[in-house]
């Protein structure tokens, strides 16, 4: 089945333009700064909010639209493509790195509606650039709509207590927000002005929108085509601008609008100021050219052109995203973690800064809590997150090479203080202290596994997977102290490792793999005895990342995923489904079969087999695993979504009408995962405290192939020949011995060719 793209990709790959309107569902780009993060679709659909330091939100947009008027002739539409059943001379929606754009052209009308948020601010940016291509002039204007939940939901005849009218003092809509805590303040504005004269206002959503309209045929537009200067007093608020212009023939114009968090008025004033053509359009090319340098670090050829223009743009785009809001929804500790270690392959110093913000959520006792959200931090019963600091804590040393990061001073939740080192160190050691049955780590009410959040509530029940993870984070600790200058931990932390192993093997190992977990009953969970879920695949590809068993029998488990877990469509996180709930073990055994972690093909832990595959050197099945992750191979099963983006999941058979069909995109791991593992284990570029060491492991179809990476403060200009193993290395021109590439001066390029 051939892969429909409803695009293609810009020349230099920017950005993904798409040229039909009716994708098989909305089609999404984020952008985002710290304190601002927004999501809009092919048509415009899309939320913004902002947050502050504890996960506080203000959700300022709900859902947006712009419409372009004519005023002599009564005629409007959208600058959106909406409705989906009106006709459009042309239209297209270009997603690039941290702003889309929608061209539109209607009744002798171009438009062209930009959507970004800056590089900093509590904000978004909405430019409008309208164009004339009658031969007449044209008396036009464009009407900017917020709907919002800033004041809580609409309900048609429900309680509301704000009021709101547009202030002609400062030129713009703001609503006093008063008694609820925000940053270091509990009164605060949300606003929307516009950088052109202002010609007409609705704040009363039923104005505008109307008791029985709708964004796509709002109530006002059948009376005066535009606004009607609407105030709002105990009813649902919106925002709405308008501003007129005369456009001779070919001419055009821009108007823009901002929306956003302010603390003052006057400050909204100054914001106005800044919301002009000139000035808006200063802050996207700046925005454009920092996104470009957060992601610059890293560039791939391959074979595969779509894996090319996706890699060096979006995907890397999402681990910049995720390493600062992780999957949006909440501020998830672990996602944001795991993340900014995928984001450090190709900007570490980034990634550091990041990081460090984390470690303050930390428990001075070593516990990381699950998310931090609506002004607390949260454990939500969560045993794993400790982990993830010490993962990438080691990833971000290696990749800058500095024995000092480790030293600097950072705060724990309470407020006192420890270097980097003791955080990790407190983390791994309140994990081994936390044990259960048999004396494994508990896995409380979720380990990485979410929906299995009922498996150890009662204090008793362990994760056999975290277990195995603790085991690599603490070798990694280990590595750490010993660079650190702290030999006075390993006796000890040698003891716990060793003893860790031996449980993992005694009540871990299932005689062909290793289950994932035993609840507080005793039961096992992912073994051949259970009726459901007789195998899991983490534990399997956690057990490869952690080196707890020879080379051997690391191969005989990954043969066993193959018999079992591996299907045309992709390897399932689990099998056989849950068919009933099961409140030993959680939600996962809610969900029907075949969809999320209930025997679908999860692709998180398939970005995880992709490195897996690689460290075992099993060349023909890390081709096939990445070919079926991507959306645009259907060589084994019909998948289909953006091409631009990955995504949670496929849904499986089970699912009928769905299968093969992806969940969602964006607010996953996926992305940031086979980003990694291409930089790090297929092109096999490993940082060590000696320097950047190299050992591929390339699908067997990419005989010739590229990567760019800059590495403290050199850039390695990194060419592959021909598939296999080593069999000679040049930098240069001069052949190596070994698989450390030579250390250039700082600025410098140095040209290395593999041959394999």
């Amino acid at each position: 089945m051939e892969y429909k793209e409803y695009g293609h990709w810009s020349e230099n790959g920017r950005e993904y333009v798409i040229t039909e309107r009716k994708t098989p569902r909305h089609w999404y780009n984020y952008y985002f700064n710290d304190t601002y993060n927004a999501f809009s679709s092919q048509i415009g659909f899309g939320e913004g909010f902002c947050q502050d330091e504890l996960g506080r939100r203000v959700p300022l947009v709900s859902d947006r639209c712009l419409y372009v008027c004519d005023k002599e002739n009564n005629l409007w539409h959208t600058a959106t493509g909406l409705p989906m059943s009106a006709k459009y001379d042309a239209y297209e929606c270009r997603h690039g790195l941290g702003y889309s754009t929608i061209v539109c052209e209607k009744n002798g009308i171009r438009s062209e509606y930009t959507l970004f948020v800056p590089a900093v601010g509590d904000c978004e940016v909405w430019i409008v650039k309208l164009t004339n291509l009658r031969r007449t002039k044209a008396r036009l204007s464009v009407v900017a709509f917020a709907d919002t939940k800033v004041d809580g939901a609409y309900i048609p005849q429900g309680y509301n207590s704000f009021a709101l009218d547009y202030d002609g003092d400062i030129g713009a809509i703001a609503l006093l927000k008063q008694g609820e805590k925000f940053r270091d303040a509990s009164d605060w504005y949300e606003y929307m002005t516009c950088g052109e004269e202002v010609s007409g206002y609705d704040c009363r959503r039923n104005a505008f929108i109307g008791v029985y309209g709708s964004k796509e045929a709002p109530e006002a537009f059948e009376e005066v085509v535009g606004c009607k200067n609407s105030a709002a007093c105990t009813e649902k608020i919106c925002f709405a601008l308008e501003s007129e212009c005369e456009l001779p023939a070919g001419e055009s114009k821009t108007v823009s609008f901002r929306l956003g968090h302010a603390k003052t008025k006057e400050e909204i004033a100054l914001l106005r100021q800044r919301t002009n053509a000139e000035a808006v359009t200063t802050e996207l090319e700046e925005l454009k050219a920092l996104r470009l340098k957060e992601i610059g670090g890293v560039t791939v050829e391959t074979p595969d052109e779509k894996l090319n223009l996706a890699f060096n743009g979006f995907y890397k785009y999402a681990a910049d995203m995720g390493s600062r809001w992780a999957r949006v929804r909440h501020n998830g500790y672990r996602d944001i973690a795991s993340d900014t270690e995928c984001y450090g392959s190709f900007n570490p110093e980034g990634a550091w800064e990041r990081f460090k913000r984390l470690l303050t959520y930390q428990y001075s006792n070593g516990y990381c809590p699950r998310t931090f959200i609506d002004g607390a931090i949260r454990p939500n019963n969560f045993s794993d997150c400790a982990v993830w600091i010490t993962f990438t804590a080691y990833a971000l040393v290696m990749e800058l090479g500095k024995k000092e990061l480790l030293d600097e001073e950072v705060a724990f939740n309470d407020g006192t203080n420890a270097t980097v080192f003791e955080h990790l160190r407190r983390a791994v050691e309140y994990l081994y202290n936390f044990q259960g049955l048999h004396g494994l780590i508990k896995i409380w009410g979720g380990d990485w596994n979410d929906g299995m959040n009922r498996a150890g509530l009662e204090g008793k029940g362990v994760s056999v997977w975290l277990s195995i993870a603790w085991v690599r984070a603490n070798r990694m600790l280990m590595e750490l102290a010993d660079y650190a200058g702290r030999p006075d931990i390993l006796p000890t932390h040698r003891e716990m490792d060793a003893d860790m192993r031996e449980k993992i093997e005694e009540f871990g190992w299932d005689g062909k793999y290793y289950i994932t977990a035993i609840n507080d009953k005793g039961e096992k969970i992912g073994s051949k005895e259970c009726k459901e879920g007789k195998m899991y695949l983490n534990p399997q590809l956690w057990a490869i990342f952690s080196e707890i068993a020879p080379r051997e029998k690391l191969l005989e488990i990954m043969q066993e995923v193959d018999e079992y877990l591996e299907t045309p469509l992709g390897t399932l996180v689990n099998r056989p489904a849950y068919t009933k709930y099961d409140p030993y073990v959680g939600n996962l055994t809610r969900q029907p079969a075949g969809t999320l972690i209930n025997e679908a093909v999860y692709l998180h832990p398939m970005a995880w087999k992709l490195a897996a595959e690689c460290i075992l050197k099993r060349h023909e099945r890390l081709q096939l695993t990445l070919e079926k992750i991507l959306p645009w191979d259907n060589s084994y099963a019909p998948t289909c979504g953006e091409p631009y983006i990955l995504y949670n999941f496929y849904h499986g058979e089970q699912t009928g009408y769905r299968y093969a069909t992806p969940g969602q995109s964006w607010r996953t791991a996926t992305t940031q995962w086979v980003v990694k593992s291409i930089i790090c284990f297929v092109f096999g570029l490993k940082p060590t405290l000696e320097g950047l060491r190299i050992d591929p492991c390339l699908p067997p179809k990419w005989k010739e192939c590229s990567i760019k990476k800059k590495f403290r403060g050199v850039t390695y200009d990194i060419h592959y020949h021909n598939v296999g193993e080593i069999k000679k290395i040049l930098a240069d021109g001069k052949e190596i011995e070994g698989d450390l590439l030579p250390m250039g001066e700082t600025g410098s390029t140095v040209s290395v060719d593999v041959y394999l």
